[in-house]
């Protein structure tokens, strides 16, 4: 078996919303999904790009992907990655996958002077919560995510 991690291209914007619908699929909310080509073509590879995207691909067939971006911690004084989505197609879990694509982000937020690199997980996903744990990542849970979006968002505008 041969495994690459590469970055993601604008050829790949129709595997990338193939895996994030695959992703969302998993996660029960496939119809939140509202994501195009024509929006992924121009957020992830206009300029600048909103964030960055990286495939993996096994015996050259797409295996996985991680889109990430880039925060700050004004308590470090260092940047952050913050990895908003991980997906390794069923077939090709267990085999260290999912950890190459971690491991590759890792290495990204090394060489960029990041001081922590952070992501989320729902509650309900115990495979992924000991898949992460076991990495050595811990979880946060005296902080709760807030979020505004769509009409609450919208009208502030």
């Amino acid at each position: 078996m041969t495994r690459q991690i590469r970055s993601a291209t604008p050829a790949d914007v129709p595997l990338i919303l193939e895996l994030i619908r695959s992703l969302a699929v998993y996660e029960k909310l496939a119809q939140e999904v509202v994501a195009t080509e024509e929006a992924l073509r121009r957020t992830l590879f206009g300029t600048p790009p909103a964030a960055q995207v990286v495939i993996a691909e096994v015996d050259g067939q797409p295996a996985g992907f991680a889109l990430y971006f880039f925060n700050y911690s004004t308590f470090l004084a260092k940047p952050g990655l913050y990895l908003e989505d991980l997906f390794v197609k069923p077939e090709y879990r267990g085999a260290g996958t999912g950890k190459a694509l971690l491991l590759h982000l890792a290495r990204i937020a090394n060489a960029r002077g990041c001081g922590r690199m952070e992501w989320s997980v729902l509650d309900w996903n115990e495979p992924a919560i000991r898949f992460y744990e076991a990495l050595g990542a811990k979880r946060m849970k005296e902080w709760q995510i807030c979020r505004l979006t769509g009409a609450a968002l919208a009208q502030y505008s």
